[in-house]
């Protein structure tokens, strides 16, 4: 958090879910969900960080998408804005948000989220495309872009096999 404002140019904020009451609230009133010290509603931001300390946490994600006005699934949001990127203890399981995050940062984030900030003002300034910053980004170490890959599973939910999109295959034993 402190390392990313640190930088020129780059301003971290935090954002939390409300509770029940605050939410209805906000709904009813249509107030978008936004960040603690700008105020400044979270579809305005340019990437938003989720930590992934538990499981039960996950819905909570999706419900904060759609409660600033973000489309929850991956492919709905085609635009470089409003990328959605996920770490912490429970990014080693990425696949159960596989359709809503648009990359994972496995291991230690703080290098990592340097390095892609660092790309992904290198490609706002270039104007790429959402899916050629991912695919750059999934070259850096740590990195998981799930749209890059195909996962098959096993009757019983364990994964059989992870193909890239060029149809590399990597099996999973």
């Amino acid at each position: 958090y402190s390392l990313l404002n640190s930088i020129e140019d780059v301003w971290c904020e935090r954002v939390f879910a409300p509770w029940m009451d605050m939410e209805e609230a906000m709904r009813r009133e249509g107030i978008p969900l936004y960040a603690l010290e700008s105020l400044d509603p979270l579809q305005d931001f340019d990437i938003i960080g989720f930590t992934l300390q538990y499981e039960l946490s996950f819905t909570n994600i999706l419900n904060m998408l759609d409660l600033a006005g973000i489309p929850v699934l991956c492919e709905e949001r085609t635009e470089l804005k409003n990328l959605v990127v996920a770490g912490g203890p429970c990014a080693c399981n990425p696949e159960p948000l596989a359709d809503f995050v648009d990359l994972f940062m496995l291991g230690e984030g703080e290098v990592v989220i340097v390095e892609l900030v660092t790309l992904y003002r290198k490609a706002k300034e270039e104007k790429w495309s959402k899916t050629e910053f991912l695919k750059e980004a999934n070259r850096l170490e740590g990195v998981y872009v799930p749209s890059l890959y195909e996962v098959s599973y096993y009757e019983d939910g364990r994964i059989r096999e992870i193909a890239s999109v060029d149809n590399a295959k990597f099996p999973v034993k």
